[in-house]
């Protein structure tokens, strides 16, 4: 069984071969290892190896791990999954980013709630790319709006956008709901909204994601293993 060294390892040499095979600098691509059920201890351990950035998808576990892990100064973090009104103040006082903002209300929540001592929060909006109803997301026509309504927001920083494909092993169909992703980021930075990033890929499919232009993979098994899930889920 490969250590967290080695599958950290290994996963920054899919990343540096994705990148090889479509002509692009792996200093584009920022790995986020995605924590969620793992302890703090393991996330030491890999911050102590040099990953800086760690994704949660459960407020609760994300405020738990901020406050253990507070000595770890350079450590960012980030908050990938849905996100509940009466969770937003954890959320709005502990992570550097949130990946899932889907309406106004959510970012209004994390506007008023962010501390002022802190710097502003990164948001990407989630974007639902495949059309399943079964997804969160805002649909592509309704993109603009939401961005509006979050540019206007002092204490937010719009970076760019997020999805979650299909879960098909069909690769011509995820392909083309990561270029509906990157298609629109072009024509929000085309009328006039800045954003740097793209936040699509996970451990099966970071390759295909890389290719078609993602600036950030959202890594968990990969790295950490089988996740073992709790009450933790329900939180």
């Amino acid at each position: 069984m490969a250590t967290l060294f080695e599958a950290w390892q290994g996963v920054q040499g899919r990343i540096d071969a994705a990148c090889t095979a479509c002509a692009r600098n792996p200093a584009e691509i920022s790995l986020l290892a995605v924590s969620k059920t793992f302890p703090a201890s393991a996330v030491r351990e890999l911050y102590m190896l040099g990953q800086r950035h760690f994704g949660e998808n459960y407020a609760q576990e994300l405020s738990q791990k901020y406050a253990e892990l507070a000595d770890c100064t350079e450590l960012h973090w980030h908050f990938i999954g849905p996100l509940q009104s009466n969770k937003t103040k954890q959320v709005a006082e502990c992570a550097d980013w949130v990946h899932a903002i889907d309406r106004s209300k959510i970012a209004e929540r994390l506007n008023q709630q962010r501390p002022e001592h802190l710097p502003l929060l990164n948001v990407c909006l989630q974007v639902n790319v495949s059309g399943e109803e079964s997804k969160s997301g805002v649909s592509p026509a309704q993109l603009f709006e939401l961005a509006a309504a979050v540019t206007q927001l002092p204490r937010l920083k719009l970076r760019g956008l997020m999805c979650i494909p299909e879960a098909t092993d069909d690769e011509v169909k995820l392909a083309k709901q990561f270029q509906l992703l990157k298609q629109c980021q072009a024509k929000l930075i085309q009328a006039g909204f800045t954003m740097d990033t793209l936040s699509m890929g996970m451990s099966a499919d970071l390759e295909l994601a890389i290719a078609n232009g993602s600036t950030l993979v959202r890594v968990g098994s990969a790295i950490f293993g089988a996740r073992h899930y709790s009450q933790q889920e329900k939180q």
